[in-house]
């Protein structure tokens, strides 16, 4: 039988996605070559690698923002990648874009997240000779933990996708080469800001009839009107994206959103930084789970021979094997795991560190 899935999935790509679309077919590649699937594009090969790794799997037992919380309906950073990847997908074929590779890109985004959330990055950043950043992790992963040997455009989004405080939307650590990749870092941005309020509402740390009124005038009142409103927005503003336009070739085409709702949209996200990310009970919770990931980081530099794990590099410094072996706890794991180093220091004495 003459497979030609992909020979017609690439005339798709070649015939029908924008002009300014990634296509797979013009990849720059991967660190090691490979045969080409006959069934799948290069990357929906990368989209399937990331699903079924290990680290995949473990970010469902992974902090968004509330730690540990007593509830089934908290999103945790597996369910967060997925409403990233759903956003991305929705903006990436609205604009004729190439929606694989925003889905790839979007899964692995936080895949080297650690535990807590960003209390646990923190934690390791303060720790760590040369700093921790969850998406330069996310890019370890990958490349040297699950050797995933991604395309070269998959790579680079992962590593882009971090943004800043200041503005929800601004270029932060990084700009991604691609369209779809620059989508998957607003998409980031959407999915999350969003999702927290559902879950800071649902831990009655704030009413949804809180919300600025600048924010709920143009975003919404509610969650699917204001994902809406913001995806819509993106559309609108980087339609240039879709090729289907006439512009000036010397403007390089971004995916942008209109300044009125980026405007409602940060407004929102320091609403959700004074209220909910450091809110007084959250920081206590966040300064809980610091001092686990810096217990049991300091205690496996003293006793590394205790490591039981085939997510570390044998031939990597102490701190970097610690801290892969650190950041790719889940938060239950990383809590199991500080109770048994705390019985171990005690059992050795005050002096066993």
């Amino acid at each position: 039988m003459d497979l030609n899935a992909v020979a017609r999935r690439l005339k798709e790509e070649e015939s029908a996605l924008s002009p300014l679309a990634a296509r797979s077919f013009a990849s720059r590649g991967r660190e090691r070559k490979e045969g080409p699937s006959p069934v799948r594009t290069e990357y929906q090969r990368d989209r399937d690698r990331i699903i079924h790794c290990k680290a995949f799997r473990r970010l469902k037992h992974k902090t968004q923002v509330f730690i540990a919380p007593a509830g089934d309906h908290f999103v945790t950073r597996l369910t967060h990648t997925l409403e990233v990847a759903q956003i991305a997908r929705t903006i990436a074929r609205a604009l004729n874009l190439n929606e694989d590779l925003a889905e790839a890109i979007a899964l692995a985004h936080d895949i080297g997240h650690p535990p807590f959330g960003h209390a646990g990055e923190q934690a390791l950043d303060e720790l760590l000779p040369h700093g921790f950043r969850h998406a330069q992790q996310s890019l370890r992963v990958v490349e040297k933990l699950e050797r995933l040997n991604l395309t070269w455009e998959v790579r680079d989004g992962i590593v882009n996708s971090s943004k800043i405080r200041e503005d929800m939307f601004a270029e932060g650590y990084g700009v991604p080469a691609t369209l779809e990749g620059q989508i998957v870092k607003m998409s980031d941005a959407i999915a999350y800001v969003n999702h927290d309020i559902a879950d800071a509402i649902r831990a009655n740390v704030i009413r949804e009839d809180e919300l600025p009124r600048e924010v709920t005038t143009v975003l919404g009142s509610r969650h699917s009107q204001r994902i809406n409103t913001l995806v819509c927005d993106v559309v609108e503003h980087s339609w240039a994206a879709t090729g289907e336009e006439t512009r000036d070739s010397s403007n390089e085409v971004r995916i942008a959103m209109s300044e009125r709702v980026a405007s409602a949209a940060n407004i929102l996200r320091e609403f959700m930084f004074q209220r909910v990310y450091l809110w007084e009970g959250r920081r206590k919770e966040a300064e809980q789970a610091k001092e686990i990931v810096c217990l049991v980081y300091r205690y496996y530099i003293q006793h590394s021979g205790e490591i039981q794990s085939d997510f570390i590099v044998a031939s990597d410094p102490l701190w970097q094997r610690v801290a892969d072996y650190v950041a790719g706890m889940t938060d239950r794991f990383a809590i199991e795991a500080s109770e048994r180093v705390g019985s171990a220091i005690a059992a050795r004495g005050p002096h066993s560190e």
